[in-house]
């Protein structure tokens, strides 16, 4: 993420989503806003098997996202936390809106200017329901201190989120799709540390990407391209995961059930049945998890 500049990757997943609406039928994740907001390059998109495995990952994560929010709110969270936003739809569509439910977005502050005005553009309200929260993660080094950002001292999550409503001793869900992989350690464990430290019944949900060891070498090739292609971007993977150490992380912090879906998982759970071969490839997880 460059200081004054747009996430590039924020803007490629929002024209891979609005793909997903073009291409692919039925649809994993039905956004009616995903091309509005992409714009014109939403036709862009091409259908090359390590494309159509990418944006197959974007929908079925969104997706992911949504259905365990739904079930936030059926136990009674209030509060949604989308941390790394980029041009996430939700807050502009929001199907939980009669329940109460109000939208934090929290992104870098470059990322929500260029969003603002994608919103403007494409004739998209900005509902009271939804409030922008600018923080930004690679930065954060210390949880609870106060971190540089792009030309002024930016302050930690917990007291940005608080200084716009957001309620620290009530229950949340939060969303952290596409972040993870361009984070530090320090950066991840003081966000989870943060969500740990919310009242139960609080979740989250995020995607993680595997230790290169532990792909296969049909999924290396593909990962290695990835990979290539952010760090073209400025925004380079730099963490990766063990899925069985990671569990054991999230439990020693007090969460709970803790659901970790890999490729074939995910396949079962989205994409079964499909004549079009619509699937993920490579290693990509997802991973929910409550507050204990």
């Amino acid at each position: 993420m460059q200081d004054a500049l747009p996430s590039r990757t924020a803007q490629r997943v929002a024209i891979r989503r609005a793909a997903h609406q073009l291409l692919d039928e039925p649809k994993v994740f039905d956004d009616p806003l995903a091309i509005a907001i992409a714009g014109q390059d939403s036709a862009a998109e091409h259908g090359s098997s390590y494309s159509r495995a990418l944006r197959a990952f974007i929908a079925a994560r969104s997706r992911y996202a949504e259905d365990q929010l739904a079930r936030a709110v059926e136990r009674g969270v209030r509060q949604y936390v989308v941390l790394g936003a980029g041009l996430d739809t939700f807050a502009y569509r929001n199907p939980l809106r009669s329940a109460g439910l109000h939208v934090f977005e929290v992104d870098h502050p470059a990322t929500q200017a260029w969003k603002r005005a994608r919103l403007s553009e494409a004739n998209i309200a900005i509902p009271n329901q939804m409030t922008f929260a600018a923080v930004d993660f690679g930065a954060q080094r210390v949880f609870g201190a106060r971190f540089a950002g792009s030309k002024s001292e930016m302050q930690s999550l917990d007291v940005r989120l608080q200084e716009v409503g957001f309620r620290r001793t009530a229950s949340a869900f939060f969303s952290w799709l596409g972040v993870t992989p361009y984070l530090s350690r320090p950066a991840f464990d003081a966000t989870i540390q943060f969500i740990a430290g919310m009242p139960p019944g609080s979740g989250v949900v995020f995607d993680f990407a595997l230790q290169r060891s532990l792909l296969s070498p049909t999924q290396q090739p593909a990962f290695d391209a990835l990979s290539e292609r952010v760090a073209r971007a400025g925004e380079p993977f730099q963490l990766f995961f063990d899925p069985a150490a990671l569990a054991s992380d999230l439990a020693r912090r007090g969460f709970g059930d803790i659901e970790d879906l890999g490729c074939g998982q995910i396949n079962a759970r989205y994409f079964a049945g499909r004549s079009d071969g619509l699937a993920v490839m490579g290693g990509g997880h997802l991973l929910s998890a409550q507050v204990s």
